[in-house]
């Protein structure tokens, strides 16, 4: 981003629409009073068995196991202090957070020293927080305590060791965690697809404000159903989808190990089909996932209609993902106007704007060189289109899309920076100052009966068509050739669709320096075939296909070893990590253009 001098910050009000902020940890004692054996949050571990055995925690236990461990935390940690989570995925990891929050301390989501893949972003984000404490599980006790030693020491504590006498003598169902909407609640380290990882500071008013924004765009009324997830807990959807939203009703959450699902995606779909009333939340990648990798024969077996909710969000949501995925799950009962694409990000807590499970996605069809040139223009013909889907309307907060070099507003249909303003959107990064003001304390020049700030620059593309946001990329992500621009998605869409030994999920399309201009790269994993793919074939198919599509010439094509497009910890393509291992000399081999 281009830092940008500003008049002082005028804070305006809320828009009346945003709901109240509630003392939302505090709704764990409600629950334990009112709904003691009630299950809160159901663990189904597949490692115990490939079954599943599920792991049940009611809102009475839940309560009684953060009380406890938050006494243990106190004599470690002062309020304010940080206490970072590194668990595996289960009951421990749901207990450690309560814990952290219970003691009035900031928790630091993070992940075991289990993946080698991301050593480096774990110790980055636990040198960035300075944690007074970690909270880990049994399982991986011994080397959370080897890494805790090697970066710098620090008590660890067990979120699954017994109650003990921290618990005696302890109101089971009295107040919750005494705690101010302007606290922190937790750092969220941003998943650093083009950036170092930051910690955003979630207040707890910014949590209660995103939770009652999603209930009121999603539910429909309903309180009464359960949430079924795979995604980190680390992850900001996850922690949200899985972990916050069950406390404002009561709602029961089940959840499982992510590479549960990727063994296996098929039991997403059984536990889903478990459930009277169900709702979910995952990546594009992983409805393409299922298509691809659940037998046919299976389809039949599960029940899917009483799923009212596919959340599609945290990267881009394809129109074709959606299609495929409700043809494919058609004969399980899968209602197509549960797809609901979303658009959010970590410095909104997560949830800005999605389209409402009461009709089917919107896909609308833009003229492509009219969008790289900044102009979204509608097509019925049948000249070369961008298939882009809705990502419906704000709820509870305000979107604008800005031209960040002169701030002022864009009419609907031109391309420009979102912009967000409300209730849930963090105030800064954890010691970041200059960063912080860049991205949270924008302002408009003018505002045009909107607020004129601070408002939240998010670096995403994107335009507003009759209200409803419609998504078209990042800012740092453009690739800019010849002075024209496009979209690094719309280049692997069509290097994926021109040549069969690609898939969704393993093509990243970025430019480089070349000479006095830029060129296009694209890296990409080939699939396992019998015999093999001929390099030069994959690449004489690309640069066959994105030259058709996009009157493009590549400048290079790179196809790395399985594991070689970069992925962020949370999953997502890592377009910026690819440039920079390009660029220093990792992918030299093979090489194929």
């Amino acid at each position: 981003m281009t830092t940008i001098a500003q008049p002082p910050v005028v804070r305006d009000t809320v828009p009346a629409t945003a709901p109240a902020a509630v003392p939302l940890i505090g709704q764990v004692a409600t629950w334990a009073r009112r709904r003691p054996t009630e299950t809160a949050y159901t663990f189904v571990d597949f490692v115990a068995d490939p079954d599943g055995v599920r792991q049940d925690l009611s809102w009475l236990e839940l309560h009684r196991r953060a009380t406890a461990l938050a006494a243990r935390i106190r004599r470690v940690a002062a309020p304010g202090e940080r206490v970072a989570v590194l668990a595996p995925p289960g009951l421990g990891y749901v207990v450690a957070l309560y814990g952290a929050w219970y003691a009035g301390a900031v928790a630091v989501p993070l992940f075991p020293p289990d993946q080698p893949r991301h050593a480096a972003r774990l110790a980055g984000s636990y040198a960035d927080c300075a944690p007074r404490c970690v909270v880990t599980t049994t399982a991986v006790a011994g080397a959370v305590a080897d890494f805790v030693r090697a970066n710098g020491g620090g008590a660890v504590l067990l979120a699954d060791e017994a109650a003990g006498p921290d618990a005696a003598g302890v109101d089971p169902v009295g107040p919750g965690p005494a705690t101010s909407d302007q606290d922190i609640a937790y750092l969220q380290y941003t998943s650093g697809s083009t950036r170092d990882p930051a910690g955003v500071e979630i207040s707890y008013g910014n949590l209660a404000a995103n939770v009652r924004q999603l209930w009121t765009a999603f539910a429909g009324g309903r309180i009464r159903f359960a949430a079924v997830n795979w995604i980190p807990l680390f992850h900001d959807m996850g922690l949200l989808a899985t972990v916050a939203m069950p406390l404002l009703h009561g709602t029961r959450s089940v959840f499982f190990d992510p590479m549960a699902f990727l063994m296996r995606p098929e039991r997403w779909l059984r536990l889903l089909s478990a459930e009277e009333s169900a709702y979910t939340a995952a990546p594009n990648f992983a409805y393409d996932y299922c298509v691809r990798r659940v037998d046919p024969l299976l389809r039949a077996s599960f029940d899917l209609s009483r799923v009212f909710m596919w959340l599609n969000g945290a990267e881009p949501v394809r129109a074709t993902t959606l299609a495929a995925f409700a043809d494919a799950f058609r004969a399980s009962g899968l209602d197509r106007r549960a797809l609901c694409a979303a658009y959010g990000l970590a410095e909104a807590t997560v949830f800005v704007a999605g389209d409402r499970p009461d009709h089917r996605p919107t896909v609308t069809r833009f003229d492509r060189a009219a969008l790289a040139a900044g102009q979204a223009r509608p097509v019925t013909d049948e000249r070369p289109a961008a298939a882009l889907v809705s990502c419906g309307r704000p709820v509870g907060q305000r979107i604008a899309i800005v031209d960040p070099h002169r701030r002022v507003t864009l009419p609907d249909g031109q391309v420009g920076e979102i912009w967000v303003y409300g209730p849930n959107t963090a105030r800064r990064y954890w010691r970041q100052p200059e960063r912080s003001a860049e991205v949270f304390e924008a302002v408009l020049a003018g505002s045009a009966g909107l607020p004129v700030g601070p408002w939240l620059r998010t670096g995403d593309l994107g335009f507003l068509d009759g209200g409803r946001l419609y998504v078209t990329g990042r800012w740092k992500d453009l690739v800019i050739v010849a002075g024209r621009n496009h979209y690094p998605q719309d280049i692997e869409a069509t290097a994926i669709g021109g040549c069969r030994a690609l898939e969704e999920g393993r093509v990243v399309a970025f430019s480089v320096p070349v000479g006095a201009g830029e060129g296009a790269v694209v890296l990409a994993e080939p699939r396992s075939a019998p015999g093999g793919w001929h390099p030069d074939q994959v690449a004489r198919d690309v640069r066959k296909a994105v030259w058709a599509a996009h009157d493009l010439a590549l400048h290079d094509v790179v196809l790395a070893a399985p594991g070689g497009v970069p992925r962020t910890s949370s999953g997502k393509l890592s377009r910026a990590v690819a440039r920079a291992r390009y660029l220093a000399g990792a992918f030299a081999t093979p090489r194929v253009g």
